[in-house]
């Protein structure tokens, strides 16, 4: 059974090419969902997929791109909702 997880990330994580970092590793993951930045310079995240793939993602998402620094990862756990079909990322 697939889960999902929506994550707010803080950090410096905005300009710093985190949401392209965090659409190429759900991708590599088989995860759909969505990224974007949020007005309070933090980013928002929703995934879904398997549990043991969006464990492995989390761990990315603390990491961060190259350029990032993460702060804190708050992740909610919940039963996926099929609604996604890919992971964008949303300007």
């Amino acid at each position: 059974m697939n889960k999902r997880v929506e994550c707010v990330v803080t950090g410096r994580v905005q300009m710093v090419m985190y949401r392209d970092f965090t659409a190429r590793s759900a991708r590599k993951l088989g995860i759909v969902g969505t990224v974007r930045n949020c007005t309070d310079g933090s980013v928002f995240v929703v995934a879904e997929g398997e549990e043991s793939a969006l464990s492995q993602f989390l761990l990315l998402l603390r990491k961060g791109s190259m350029l990032a620094s993460v702060e804190c990862v708050s992740a909610s756990w919940s039963d996926a909702t099929g609604e996604y079909t890919s992971f964008t990322i949303t300007y």
